[in-house]
């Protein structure tokens, strides 16, 4: 039996007394008495004693009849060749991989305007956080469609999507924050004016949950399609205003007591949407469609908050006390922007349970 182990990490006892003791079993699995896990091959005569223990550093104990192989080989020394296997490895005219995600045009993109070498990674972060920005609108859209439809099964899925994004964007900035201050001074004339309150996207996700700020347009003037896109959803009801439609016509059995949208103010928590948010809480059996809704907003705000207080502390870092590039006041600023509530209600109600 041979079996190739991915990670030296892995129990090599584990791997043998699942395919050394039965020859039988990897046949019926298609693999012939033998297993690819990737970077080295374990041969081993079952009429051998088993294993013995772990050596002193923790690592699998190997004995004198199991045979290690160098990465990627077969037992002959040879390379492994994919296409022997079946695998297309010529693709003249065919799509490839870099084809399809149209790699050529995107790996072209970073472009840094200084020789500094950390430039390249501030340039990587934020188009990256567009690029997931990017889906996370395309999956708020979509739940608000949904949501129309009265589709929650739906909405839930894309939800918790979003989240996972926001949790990704998270991440991100522990890649950033190895960036040094030294590092950042290097470049930053470099970035003129340009800020992140600039990002259109970035602005479009707050509209669509419905943190909704007319003079944010502003910085997108010059650019009449997407001051025209942002200007559109301000026209329309955000998906937070849906999902109060729907809170209305389950609590009430209609919408007439539903308090008119505000399309282009900020959102402020109003008493007779919470008062219908606690009758859902405190019914959760009757109602838990909207429960768990109502939860799931809860946890992309959640996510929402800590990627905004990420920013803030990752700034602080990098900055201290400076004015943004963007003409802000910075920290400040961004700090001020840790107050403002997506889903007010959801949040104050849960003093009253």
């Amino acid at each position: 039996m041979i079996t190739d182990i991915a990670d030296d990490r892995l129990d090599a006892r584990a791997r043998w007394d699942f395919m050394g003791t039965d020859p039988a079993a990897a046949q019926s699995m298609g693999m012939d008495g033998r297993a690819f896990y990737g970077n080295v091959s374990f041969c081993h005569d079952r009429r051998q004693s088993p294993l013995p223990a772990r050596q002193k550093d923790g690592r699998p104990g190997l004995r004198p009849d199991i045979k290690v192989q160098g990465r990627g080989k077969t037992m002959s020394g040879e390379a492994y060749d994919p296409g022997a296997d079946g695998a297309k490895t010529v693709f003249a005219d065919e799509m490839s991989y870099g084809d399809y995600l149209k790699l050529d045009r995107l790996l072209e993109q970073q472009q840094p305007l200084s020789d500094a070498h950390d430039e390249m990674l501030f340039v990587i972060q934020h188009q990256t956080s567009e690029l997931w920005m990017k889906l996370a609108i395309h999956e708020l859209a979509a739940a608000r469609e949904e949501l129309r439809k009265d589709r929650t099964a739906q909405v839930f899925k894309m939800l918790a999507r979003v989240s996972r994004i926001f949790e990704q964007l998270n991440s991100a900035w522990d890649v950033l924050r190895t960036m040094t201050p030294a590092d950042y001074t290097r470049f930053r004339e470099a970035l003129g004016p340009s800020s992140g309150m600039q990002s259109w996207q970035y602005r479009m996700i707050e509209y669509v949950l419905g943190n909704r700020n007319v003079n944010m347009l502003k910085p997108h003037e010059h650019v009449p399609e997407i001051h025209r896109m942002l200007s559109d959803e301000l026209a329309r009801p955000s998906f937070y205003d849906e999902v109060l439609r729907l809170l209305f016509s389950t609590v009430d059995g209609s919408t007439a007591a539903l308090p008119t949208p505000s399309l282009d103010t900020p959102r402020q928590a109003v008493p007779e949407v919470q008062a219908r948010w606690k009758i859902v809480y405190e019914n959760t059996d009757e109602y838990w469609t909207l429960y768990e809704l109502g939860e799931k907003l809860v946890d992309l705000e959640d996510y929402f908050r800590r990627w905004r207080f990420n920013h803030v502390t990752t700034v602080e870092r990098v900055i201290g006390s400076k004015r943004g590039t963007g003409g802000t006041s910075g920290v400040p600023y961004l700090r001020r922007m840790l107050d403002v509530e997506l889903f007010p209600e959801l949040w104050h109600l849960r003093g009253d349970l």
